[in-house]
C-alpha cells in the first residue's frame, strides 16, 4: 500500500514539473487546482501512470467548458513510443489475415482509461507546440468513415497540421495514438 502510495506522489511531482515548465500550454490555471482535483482519484492517477509509462507525457491543455474538471492530453512530441504499430481498432485487427499486432490503439485506449483525441482536439494541441512531426497518430474517427473500413490519422508536415486517411486494418512503426483524460 505504501509503495502505491509512493508512486502516485512520483508521478504528482512528474506532472508539476512538466505543469510548470510549460506554462503557456494552460495560461490562466493554477497548479494547486489540478493537485486538488488529482488528489484522492485513484481511477485519474492510474489513468496518468499509464499515459506517462507508454510516453505520452501528459500535461494539463484547459479546462472543461462549464465545470471544474481539467482535461490532459498526451504532449510528447512525437506519438508516444510504447502506443505505437497499432491498428485502428479491434475489428481492424482481427480482420488481418496475417501479421496482425497485438492490440488496436481504441482497445488500448479503453484499457488504459482514456480517449483518443478527436480530430478538434489533435489541432487544439497542435496549436500548443509542434507535435508528431515524424510520426502520426490515430484520431476518432466518424463512424461512417469506420463502416467503409476507413480510420482517420493525424500529422504535422511543412509547418501544416494535416488528417489523412487510411485503411483501419493498417499499421506502421511510427503511427501511435494521443489519448485525452478529464479530471
Amino acid at each position: 500500500m505504501a509503495r502505491k502510495a509512493q508512486e502516485r506522489q512520483t508521478l504528482i511531482q512528474v506532472l508539476e514539473a512538466r505543469f510548470e515548465k510549460h506554462l503557456r500550454r494552460h495560461a490562466g490555471i493554477a497548479w494547486a487546482e489540478v493537485r486538488s482535483r488529482l488528489e484522492g482519484n485513484r481511477a485519474a492517477l492510474e489513468a496518468l501512470q499509464r499515459m506517462e509509462a507508454t510516453g505520452g507525457e501528459p500535461d494539463v491543455v484547459g479546462k472543461l467548458a462549464g465545470s471544474r474538471g481539467f482535461v490532459f492530453m498526451d504532449c510528447s512530441p512525437e506519438s508516444p513510443v510504447g502506443r505505437r504499430s497499432t491498428c485502428y481498432d479491434g475489428e481492424a485487427r482481427t480482420s488481418r489475415k496475417e501479421h496482425a499486432p497485438e492490440t488496436s490503439a481504441v482497445e488500448m485506449a479503453a484499457a488504459m482509461g482514456i480517449e483518443l483525441l478527436t480530430e478538434a482536439q489533435y489541432r487544439e494541441l497542435q496549436a500548443l507546440g509542434d507535435f508528431d512531426t515524424k510520426t502520426s497518430s490515430w484520431i476518432q474517427t466518424p463512424s461512417d468513415v469506420r463502416a467503409l473500413g476507413g480510420a482517420l490519422f493525424g500529422d504535422r508536415r511543412y509547418g501544416k497540421v494535416f488528417t489523412y486517411h487510411n485503411g483501419a486494418q493498417s499499421y506502421y512503426a511510427a503511427r501511435g495514438f494521443r489519448g485525452s483524460l478529464t479530471v
